[in-house]
């Protein structure tokens, strides 16, 4: 979701193991999540609550179409009188099809790109893991939301955006775009499900407790798994070293389709012409993550306790024999088929909303396996493996989190050549490192600034008319500034304020509304909150990193400089900071810009029958500046474009913000943008057309940046 834009160059420099299930406590559920488990046996022993609730969904499906007799259920006046208006809608669009007014369909496009072989085989779950809720399952999800309430705002998901990851303008992505777009849906579909749980909370309902496992259940609604037919070897797209933030976000990939157990496999559904000569189940992934007493972790020698028989409340105790099937027979059948596994090793950190980040270390292959008396007196299941040579050096060592270390103060930081290049301006001091250049040197040239200076040319609009409200926006139905957003709030509180996804443009309270500075719809305006670094880079000029985790959604910073007409910049040549506000541009999708498809309400006073193609304001970050005139170009970028409107709602003004695209983590990933140039656009002082040549690395770098 990047804005293109017209800018102008912006840059001149241009061990403990889990043997079974995997417990991941959220912010949402701080118990145990073996929904409908045997607290013996991890859910497989007895008839589950997933299987209950498929039960009363199907019945509830047969009662919808009228082949049976209608199951009885309370439903709210509310949900009574939806449901209502609903059917009355559908049944007049199908008495008069052709009179479907033409609002609906701006308001409402078609929202989900389905794409082939995204079908999920259902038998599989009978003869192998019978059932914690493979991949989250959507019926117990849909029956959740019902009780819980969540109908009543169904258009808050309905109405996320799904796009096709495959392809872009025509063009086949490589499999590090799909996995980075997949993940991208996923953080969609999960934030809508905090808005929701937030709702209901305010309402007095009970809140949603695993929103993460209701965005996978949707994204199999959806078909929008990436890899949703099982695999062994290496999945396309994710390397070793790879990270997930969450079980669910493997399930999103199709890496490892269980958001609760250890071992992932493929049953008897896959024995078929293609894996003819394989012996099924094959197992293809296992999560290390300490559940299990009996486990050893020696990094490439790991002794891997297999599945069943223990305790889901966490104290690792067998409780109960294991029995060779399942997961079990699957190892067993790797090691007699010489069939590699993936391995994931699990490692508490506080950047994960539930309480774990899971890396890929490579494949293994099991080169023994045996059974013993466990420490608790059980039979269990032990598998040894090995890693495979000639992959990339571990990342994670006896389970630990061993990359890129944070410095605890200033004399640790390598290569430091200012201690703040912000003068304490900001609220973080914002240092910069140069371990390139003999001798090295700090950013020079430019004086900074962390608010907007107004050109004398620029007259800026009267402060709109704000919001009634009391403390903080609260009831969307009644707050103005959350119906200019679509009758939305755009940003959910988790993390100090995420904005849900990418829209044409973003309405903020103001000046003149009711609320205080703590209110969920002035998220952009409270300055950073994440520790950033400024460091020299070989090929690129100066770049941006972050000491922190980011989550998806968190704002990063705003683009500040000398706001001015653009027709001023004639007298300006070789400038390499200006940033085009092309809001209205975008929202009309000229020039190959991407538009997003939002709900928003813009106030008349915008003349929308203006065709200008050109943005009549920029901003000029060449000699006053922040920090983000550092952050560079990507073509696979991790931060996107997001034109914000806050104290006044002119669009030709709108304020420029940078926000995480994707979960970024600290100290390993540049932050970057797309800058959206179209090739040969940028025309030089001499008349010719101006070439750059693009060295962002990205697997689908366009190479040259204009």
């Amino acid at each position: 979701m990047v804005v293109k834009s017209s800018r102008r160059m912006k840059r001149g420099d241009n061990k403990v193991v889990n043997g079974g299930d995997d417990q991941e406590v959220t912010t949402d559920n701080q118990s145990s999540m073996a929904s409908g488990g045997s607290s013996a046996g991890n859910g497989r022993e007895s008839k589950s609550q997933v299987e209950i609730e498929k039960e009363t969904v199907k019945a509830e499906s047969e009662r919808d179409s009228g082949d049976t007799q209608p199951v009885e259920r309370r439903f709210s006046a509310r949900i009574q009188k939806l449901k209502s208006e609903k059917a009355s809608f559908v049944n007049r669009l199908e008495e008069a099809p052709n009179s479907r007014p033409e609002q609906c369909w701006n308001k409402r496009p078609k929202v989900y790109q389905r794409r082939k072989g995204n079908s999920r085989e259902e038998s599989e779950e009978v003869v192998g893991e019978a059932v914690s809720p493979t991949v989250g399952s959507s019926e117990a999800v849909d029956d959740d939301s019902a009780e819980n309430g969540e109908s009543k705002n169904p258009e808050i998901v309905e109405n996320v955006i799904v796009n096709d990851v495959s392809t872009a303008n025509g063009v086949e992505k490589s499999a590090y775009a799909k996995v980075k777009e997949t993940l991208r849906i996923f953080n969609k579909f999960y934030l809508h499900f905090v808005q929701i749980g937030d709702l209901n909370e305010k309402d007095g309902k009970p809140a949603s407790k695993r929103p993460d496992l209701k965005a996978i259940s949707k994204m199999i609604e959806t078909n929008a798994i990436l890899y949703p037919e099982k695999r062994f070897g290496p999945i396309p797209g994710v390397d070793v070293g790879h990270q997930f933030f969450s079980r669910a976000e493997m399930v999103a990939v199709g890496f490892h389709s269980h958001w609760l157990n250890g071992i992932d496999y493929m049953g008897q559904s896959y024995n078929r012409r293609e894996y003819s000569g394989y012996t099924f189940p094959l197992a293809v992934a296992i999560v290390l993550s300490g559940q299990y007493e009996d486990d050893l972790d020696n990094s490439e020698d790991v002794v891997y306790t297999g599945q069943g028989g223990n305790n889901l409340l966490g104290n690792k105790r067998q409780v109960q024999d294991q029995v060779m099937e399942r997961g079990n027979l699957a190892l067993k059948n790797c090691m007699e088929q010489c069939v590699p596994v993936r391995v994931i090793r699990g490692h508490r950190s506080a950047n994960s909303y539930v309480g774990k980040v899971y890396t890929y270390d490579g494949l293994y292959k099991v080169v023994h396996y045996w059974a013993e008396k466990g420490f608790s007196g059980f039979t269990v299941f032990k598998y040894r493996l090995k890693r495979l040579e000639g992959q990339p050096t571990l990342t994670t060592n006896q389970v630990q989190y061993a990359r890129g270390r944070v410095p605890n103060s200033i004399s640790e930081i390598r290569g430091l050549v200012c201690e703040d290049i912000s003068g304490g301006q900001e609220d973080i001091p914002i240092p910069a490192t140069n371990l390139v250049d003999d001798p090295p040197f700090a950013p020079t040239g430019f004086t900074y600034r962390n608010s907007i200076n107004i050109s004398k040319s620029v007259k800026l609009p009267l402060n709109a008319v704000g919001c009634k409200c009391k403390g903080a926006c609260t009831d969307r139905r009644t707050c103005s500034c959350a119906m200019l957003n679509g009758s939305e709030f755009p940003y959910v509180h988790r993390d100090g304020g995420r904005l849900i996804e990418a829209k044409d443009v973003v309405f903020e309270c103001g000046p003149k509304c009711g609320c205080g500075p703590d209110c969920v719809i002035r998220t952009s305006q409270r300055g950073l909150k994440y520790r950033l670094e400024v460091f020299r880079t070989p090929k690129k000029g100066w770049a941006v990193r972050s000491w922190d985790y980011i989550p998806s959604g968190a704002p990063i910073c705003e683009y500040k400089g000398i706001l001015m007409r653009t027709d001023e910049l004639d007298n300006v040549p070789d400038n390499n900071y200006i940033f085009d506000i092309d809001c209205l541009q975008t929202m009309r999708g000229l020039d190959g810009r991407e538009r997003r498809f939002r709900d928003v309400s813009m106030p008349t006073s915008t003349d929308d029958q203006k065709s200008e193609s050109v943005p009549k304001y920029c901003i000029d970050a060449g000699s006053v500046g922040n920090v983000a005139r550092f952050i560079n170009h990507s073509c696979e970028p991790n931060l996107f474009v997001q034109c914000v409107l806050s104290s006044h709602h002119d669009a030709e003004l709108a304020r420029v913000m940078l926000f995480a695209a994707d979960n970024i983590p600290p100290l390993q990933e540049e932050l970057t943008y797309d800058y959206g140039y179209a090739l040969d656009s940028v025309i030089g002082p001499d008349g010719k057309i101006k070439e750059m040549l693009c060295f962002c690395g990205a697997a689908d770098c366009r190479k040259r940046l204009l």
